[in-house]
């Protein structure tokens, strides 16, 4: 899980993609058996349009590709299928993908799961990763300019505003989007903060 010291060195390192355990999450890589339901939630032009790489139709065929591509380890990157602990049920996918900026927090829930807290709560745990499983100076994350409730689960996990930005989205284009950054010491602090409530 930890990345090797000449990986960094190059800005390339390998995240391991545990098993991640959160109050009402299980996070883990894609399965197979994911197909039917990543298609079901992914068919849905309001989250396509919101990122960068997600087609729109979203079919079979797409969602194989997204299992397949996130089962062969791509360096930089750990790609999680979230689901809820009680049921088991696939609700949407977050991970850390290697950008030209540095490591970068994403991720996009199903819209029958919109305004429960699952995307802040996979978020922190993914923050959590980030840091401990590398040692990056820094994670980053941004959102579409028209993307509030984004916006609200990047400020909820620390981020600070860092300027904004162009996204090639497959589905809307060339579009703004506001960056964020948080570093190491940020967080530490942050991590701290919370025990002590």
């Amino acid at each position: 899980m930890v990345a090797e010291k000449e990986d960094v060195e190059d800005g390339s390192f390998r995240i391991d993609c545990p098993v991640l355990i959160t109050e009402r999450l299980v996070m883990r890589p894609p399965h197979d058996e994911d197909l039917d339901d990543l298609v079901v939630l992914a068919d849905n032009r309001r989250i396509a349009e919101m990122l960068a790489r997600m087609p729109n139709p979203y079919g079979a065929n797409e969602a194989r590709s997204f299992i397949a591509n996130s089962k062969a380890s791509v360096l930089g990157s750990a790609i999680y299928a979230l689901t809820l602990s009680e049921t088991g049920a696939f609700i949407g996918c977050a991970g850390l993908n290697q950008t030209e900026r540095g490591l970068e927090l994403g991720y996009w829930i199903g819209e029958p799961h919109w305004g429960s807290g699952y995307a802040t709560e996979a978020a922190h745990a993914l923050v959590d990763l980030a840091f401990r499983a590398t040692t990056i100076t820094a994670l980053h994350a941004s959102c579409r300019v028209i993307n509030p409730a984004s916006r609200r689960v990047i400020h909820k996990c620390g981020f600070q505003y860092a300027g904004q930005g162009m996204l090639n989205s497959v589905v809307a284009g060339k579009v703004p989007v506001e960056r964020y950054r948080l570093d190491r010491r940020t967080w530490a602090s942050l991590r701290s903060w919370s025990t002590h409530n």
